[in-house]
């Protein structure tokens, strides 16, 4: 019996399309990291997105990228501290999504530098691998900007970020 198909296939949309054709890029991890970022601020929004990578031996958080990187420069890292955000993001691999700026102060130290940014709400997505997070894409924006679906339609940015993380982590 031959089969035949009803419809066309679902179109892709140009923001994953470009993130996944940002991999033959030579300037890595940039190209992708850029291209995340575009995608993320076309879909979703974002004041400030960081990429992270994290090392679970020493608990350090490292910043990667950065779309303001005079107020968050990639390369710099602090030691993150054990609570509900790193048992939520680090250990269980969930997202979490912040809705006011008293949620950042409860988990961010530098909740003052990011409120001066305009920033007030947070979608960190974990970069999973093998049931370990290995970094996280950061999107800042203002007050009650994130919920449940856009952490949905962040995940898959997240995980084609994952090549592009994967050598930072041989490094730190």
């Amino acid at each position: 019996m031959k089969m035949t198909r009803t419809s066309p296939p679902a179109p892709v949309a140009p923001e994953l399309d470009a993130v996944a054709s940002a991999h033959a890029a030579t300037d890595q991890p940039q190209a992708v990291f850029a291209a995340v970022d575009r995608a993320l601020a076309a879909q979703i929004g974002h004041r400030l997105f960081t990429i992270l990578a994290y090392d679970p031996d020493t608990s350090l958080a490292t910043r990667l990228y950065s779309n303001l990187p005079d107020a968050y420069p990639a390369g710099g890292s602090k030691t993150v501290a054990q609570g509900p955000w790193t048992e939520a993001v680090l250990d269980r691999g969930e997202a979490y999504i912040g809705q006011t700026l008293d949620d950042l102060r409860q988990v961010f130290s530098d909740h003052a530098l990011i409120d001066s940014l305009g920033c007030q709400s947070v979608l960190n997505m974990p970069i999973r691998w093998r049931g370990r997070t290995l970094g996280s894409l950061n999107l800042l924006h203002a007050a009650h900007w994130y919920g449940p679906a856009d952490a949905a339609a962040c995940r898959p940015y997240a995980q084609l970020a994952l090549p592009a993380v994967l050598p930072a982590l041989l490094t730190l």
